[in-house]
């Protein structure tokens, strides 16, 4: 079969290469891809933003399945659109990848549906969003809090704040551009302390089952401080998620979804 990835980046790379190993792979193109990916792959020059035109790629060059990498086109609806085209794709739909574009979206989502999760606040001033910040630090007396931009901001949106001078700025930042459109909504949260770990699952809306757990490096400085990055760096497992964390994480987080 031939195939289509869409990125450029070390996760599609990763794709590019697992599915290369399989003996069903005859032709695999990515879009736009980098050069690693082109000792494995054909590198298409178009963009990942550029939808209509990656379908009409996938139609041309008889792609039997198109695998999307990168959030930017899921969000933008890149499913719906080669579904519409009769063009088979992985990847979730545009109202399905809310969950992904809209930190807003995603706290509604696991308030409705009783999903464990920090309480929070969602802002579009500027002036309301810090008078809640300096509500929690001065009055509430809290040791931290986590601003996030809604949208997406290629995993740096997100300031985990233990000052109210961090706090204060983080938010200007948001509301001066710092993150594009993504920053004119930001969700305020408790900070919650402890470790960080990713579990992933395929889901086709009925039947969902989990893949093996994982950890990033997130923080930009040694002892977890500074900012957020986009991730430098992951392993699997997480020796964090043990069996009976598993469990819990199936039963309380899984299963409702």
């Amino acid at each position: 079969m031939n195939i289509l990835v869409i990125g450029s980046g070390a996760r599609e790379h990763a794709m590019v290469w697992k599915l290369a190993s399989s003996p069903k792979a005859e032709k695999i193109y990515c879009a736009p891809g980098n050069a690693g990916i082109a000792a494995l792959a054909e590198c298409v020059p178009i963009k990942v933003e550029e939808i209509e035109k990656l379908a009409d790629f996938a139609i041309a060059n008889n792609v039997d399945l198109t695998v999307v990498g990168p959030e930017v086109p899921l969000c933008a609806g890149i499913s719906d659109v080669f579904r519409s085209r009769g063009l088979a794709i992985f990847g979730p739909d545009k109202e399905a990848a809310q969950l992904e574009g809209s930190k807003d979206f995603a706290k509604q989502f696991m308030f409705k549906y009783g999903i464990p999760t920090a309480k929070s606040a969602t802002f579009t001033d500027h002036e309301a969003a810090k008078k809640y910040i300096l509500d929690e630090f001065n009055v509430n007396k809290v040791p931290g809090i986590v601003i996030k931009a809604d949208g997406l901001a290629a995993g740096k949106g997100v300031g985990v704040c233990d000052s109210l001078e961090m706090a204060l700025n983080f938010l200007a930042g948001c509301f001066d551009g710092a993150f594009g459109s993504a920053g004119a909504k930001v969700v305020i949260e408790e900070l919650l302390i402890g470790e960080e770990a990713s579990i992933f699952a395929f889901t086709d809306g009925e039947t969902i089952r989990t893949l093996a757990s994982a950890q990033d490096h997130k923080r930009v400085g040694d002892g977890d401080k500074g900012p957020n990055t986009g991730g430098m760096g992951a392993y699997s497992p997480a020796p964090v998620i043990t069996d009976a964390m598993m469990a819990t994480i199936e039963n309380a987080v899984i299963t409702p979804f």
